[in-house]
């Protein structure tokens, strides 16, 4: 990753993570909920999170659900007991996709060069999640925080999206 001045205080890699996208009506969910130990948000591009456990809404029966990767086969025992009778979809996706931290003054402003989405704090507050575009890459995003941003990007991607917010950040390393 090329670096410029101040790059690490606002751009970072998170930690490898477990990585599941669950898909099922609200039997599903509410089991779900419980056996991960995160309630799965019922309401459209939110996420709820408790401690390092996070269930984000992708759609009306899609989640997303990150917990440290040392939880990975804990969980995926869980809650395939726990759906055990119940219809759903569960599919571990956790090589599939790596996850950076964006933040700062300026996070809302660096993702706005490449994403679609209207960012200020009123139309995408914190707590707030969705898929959407960063460039030409599809990217999950999820505000955790008033200027903290965490992104989900597939690694086929991830050079690309990387290389796309530097370029962006450049304009901004001046004022930090």
């Amino acid at each position: 990753m090329a670096e410029h001045p101040g790059a690490g205080d606002w751009l970072r890699a998170l930690a490898p993570a477990a990585r599941f996208i669950l898909q099922g009506g609200s039997p599903a969910r509410a089991a779900a909920g419980e056996a991960f130990g995160v309630p799965l948000p019922e309401n459209p591009c939110r996420a709820n999170a408790s401690g390092s456990r996070a269930a984000l809404w992708l759609g009306p029966d899609e989640q997303l659900l990150l917990a440290p990767a040392e939880d990975a086969q804990i969980i995926a025992a869980g809650l395939e007991a726990a759906l055990s009778g119940i219809a759903h979809s569960l599919v571990d996706v956790s090589h599939r996709q790596i996850a950076l931290q964006v933040s700062g003054p300026h996070a809302s402003a660096i993702l706005s060069t490449g994403c679609p989405l209207d960012l200020d704090p009123a139309a995408f507050p914190p707590g707030m999640c969705t898929r959407t575009l960063f460039g030409k890459a599809d990217i999950v995003l999820w505000r955790t925080g008033a200027a903290e941003f965490h992104v989900e990007v597939w690694r086929s991607f991830a050079d690309y999206v990387l290389g796309l917010l530097q370029e962006a950040s450049q304009d901004f390393a001046a004022l930090t």
